[in-house]
């Protein structure tokens, strides 16, 4: 019998090893190449070398169990993109893998989870606190290739089999010895012990709502990636023994993302987690999107089984993690007066109630300018004339409210038009000597513009296209109007909002029009802003429009002698170039600590201060840290980084270490901002230009992608 019990092992041990086989001979007929991107450096290595590495991590939870005395195992597999297995040890594929694991469940009749796991964590404000945390000592047994199971150390105690229960697991695989990064992957597996359908999930929020402006939303080193993996320790139990702050997860991302408008930080009380050194501060956050438009991670389109919960579930709990400085037991700022339990909050906020700005949860979070209230403002440039070298191009466009109304000039409070060219690149033409603005001239047409009932309007231009103009020139155009909404009610304001930005190109020459190079996109930009809806007071929204202003040319100049600041006023004025501009406000807090001469300040209308030091970039680094700037196609579109800007018209950049200087180095200088990177880029410029291209190129050894790849 022993005999014949170790020949059936030995049996099925060989059936699984052909199959195993079988799999990775299936997933090796694709290149690795197939499964990996330009973001991945990876995606730049020799083939040879890829197809051994098989660079990458996919996690795939199998199921999962509960035995009767509490015991908790779970079935997984590790297997590169293209599907082979994965050795965890490293010894039989390349990169050991790490791996941890979670064990959590949703109590029957409530909708977080509670962890199994556990562990004491001491703090300054709290003496001690119990924070979720994962398994350790378990026992791992390979049953396959690239297949596992996991028997947790800790038992599930007291469990009850009808509840919803969820596995996680996160897992780095270590590829530093072939010049590559560490991989990450994370995945949860929802069950039921006692077999039952799983029925009751925690799905508020999906991972690819916090992507469109985090890119890949990961943390603590980048090994727990995704919302799913989140809630299974930020929930109730978790909070921070140095603050108090709770680290629930509706609470810590409703305050994160509230940051400087937090009522407590307004009042001078930072928003923190740790101490010490390992402090971190969310007190200086500012939403990009604006943080009441709950709908940008709260998308009703993202298919989350809980989508609609922050309208119809309101509670004390969530709604005083961004109106902290309400206090629910005494009633202090809340208008509703003292409450100890939620079961009346729905009762005064319904989802959503008859107008804006009611006590609904949808109207009261309305941002002014996204107000149904609001007529509405649209503009359109319908043809341009009489735009020969010479001549006053003659400019008719349409006027329109929302309802496709016309509207009249005298309902709005600026109108105005501007002429720039050749789209080749913009800044060096003069139109005239009584321009003073480089490469642009703006004219209003506010009230010289001639219009019809239907919003049809004309405008002749008071200055002339250059006699010396060739190609292609453009006509863009700001509309803005302020309304009063609700008056005669407690709740009358007055909103300013403008129209999105028309551009249209037209030849001066009679050769074919040629729009300017598209280097970013706006709906890229609108991915995480939404809406440009306070820039220069709602004038200008549409960045081919902003790129008129925001030339070679263009400084703080005619602003800064007027400086609220006395350091701006001392200061050489700043370069705004558009590729100036955002890379340096993105990059923001980046660029002194990386060696930038001065902090990107920008002196505004006014003599405004406008300090963009602080910035930091949303997107998440693979390690799971924000102001990552390297993945650019999150700006630009079409590859266009990848076209260096080699010959375009030369930028000046007063506060640079060079300028004025080359296209290419402007733009590039605008985040590799030290000294050495200015010398290095001054290095390959001589009177024929620059030479960038030859190695940073499409083509080249260190091209824009190769060297900007995060993992």
């Amino acid at each position: 019998m022993v005999t014949l019990r170790k020949k059936k092992t030995w049996v099925v041990a060989l059936g699984l090893a052909i199959v195993a086989a079988g799999a990775a001979q299936s997933a090796r007929t694709r290149p690795i190449k197939d499964f990996l991107n330009q973001h991945q450096k990876a995606f730049f290595l020799d083939t040879p070398t890829a197809e051994f590495v098989r660079p990458g991590l996919n996690l795939t939870i199998q199921s999962a169990a509960i035995a009767s005395d509490g015991t908790i195992t779970t079935t997984f597999t590790v297997a590169d993109p293209g599907g082979l297995p994965l050795d965890i040890a490293g010894v039989t594929t390349p990169g050991a893998i790490t791996l941890s694991f979670l064990a959590a469940y949703i109590p029957n009749g409530q909708t977080q989870y509670v962890s199994y796991i556990t562990r004491t964590v001491t703090g300054t404000l709290i003496p001690s606190v119990n924070q979720p945390t994962a398994d350790s000592g378990g026992t791992t047994t390979q049953i396959a290739a690239g297949q596992y199971t996991y028997k947790f150390s800790t038992k599930a105690a007291g469990f009850d089999p009808t509840a919803t229960h969820t596995i996680g697991i996160y897992a780095s695989r270590v590829l530093t010895t072939y010049n590559l990064t560490t991989n990450y992957a994370s995945a949860t597996f929802n069950f039921v012990p006692n077999g039952s359908k799983v029925v009751t999930t925690r799905d508020v929020v999906r991972t690819a709502s916090c992507d469109r402006c985090h890119d890949q939303l990961s943390f603590h080193g980048g090994r727990r990636r995704g919302v799913e993996m989140c809630v299974l320790c930020h929930q109730p139990q978790n909070v921070d023994p140095n603050t108090g702050s709770s680290a629930d997860f509706k609470v810590m991302i409703h305050k994160i993302h509230s940051g400087s408008s937090l009522p407590s930080v307004v009042a001078g009380k930072a928003y923190q987690f740790g101490s010490g050194t390992g402090v971190t501060d969310f007190s200086k956050v500012v939403d990009p999107a604006n943080v009441q438009r709950c709908t940008v991670c709260h998308d009703q389109k993202s298919g989350a089984a809980q989508a609609t919960a922050y309208a119809t579930n309101p509670t004390r709990v969530v709604c005083g993690s961004c109106h902290d400085n309400v206090n629910f037991a005494t009633g202090a700022n809340h208008a509703g007066g003292a409450y100890t339990d939620d079961s009346k909050c729905s009762t005064c906020h319904i989802p959503v109630g008859t107008q804006d700005f009611d006590n609904s949860v949808i109207g009261s979070h309305v941002v002014p300018t996204d107000s149904s209230l609001l007529s509405g403002i649209n503009a359109t440039i319908v043809s341009v004339k009489n735009g020969t070298p010479g001549s006053k191009p003659v400019v008719t466009f349409k006027l329109t409210d929302s309802s496709g109304n016309g509207i009249s000039p005298k309902l709005l409070g600026s109108l105005s038009l501007n002429m720039s060219g050749p789209t080749t690149d913009y800044g060096l033409t003069s139109f005239g000597s009584d321009v003073t603005t480089p490469g642009y001239v703006s004219e209003s047409a506010l009230t010289t513009a001639s219009c019809a009932a239907d919003g049809t309007c004309t405008y002749t231009f008071n200055h002339a296209v250059p006699a010396t103009a060739t190609g292609t020139f453009v006509i863009g155009m700001e509309a803005r109007r302020t309304e009063t909404i609700l008056a005669g009610t407690p709740k009358q304001q007055s909103v300013t909002y403008g129209a999105l930005n028309p551009v249209s190109y037209f030849s001066v020459d009679g050769s074919a029009v040629t729009p300017r190079r598209k280097v970013v996109a706006l709906a890229n930009c609108q991915q995480c802003h939404v809406k440009f809806d306070s820039i220069h007071g709602g004038l200008r929204n549409n960045t081919e429009y902003c790129v008129e202003c925001h030339n070679p040319a263009a400084t703080d100049i005619p602003v800064r002698p007027a400086a609220v600041n006395a350091t701006d006023k001392a200061l050489p004025p700043q370069g705004i170039n558009f590729d100036l501009l955002i890379h340096n406000i993105h990059r923001g807090a980046n660029n002194v600590a990386d060696g930038a001469q001065y902090p990107y300040v920008v002196v505004g209308f006014g003599g405004s201060h406008n300090d963009f030091s602080g910035v930091l970039y949303p997107p998440f680094s693979p390690a799971g840290s924000a102001g990552d700037t390297r993945n650019c196609s999150l700006c630009h579109t079409g590859g266009s980084e990848q076209n260096l800007p080699e010959g375009l018209n030369p930028v000046t950049n007063p506060q640079g270490w060079i300028t004025p200087t080359q296209a290419t180095t402007a733009a590039c200088g605008s985040c590799h901002t030290a000294k050495a990177d200015a010398s290095h880029m001054l290095s390959a410029t001589t009177a024929l230009g620059e030479a960038c291209s030859v190695c940073h190129g499409s083509d080249g050894d260190y091209s824009v992608s190769k060297v900007h790849a995060q993992y």
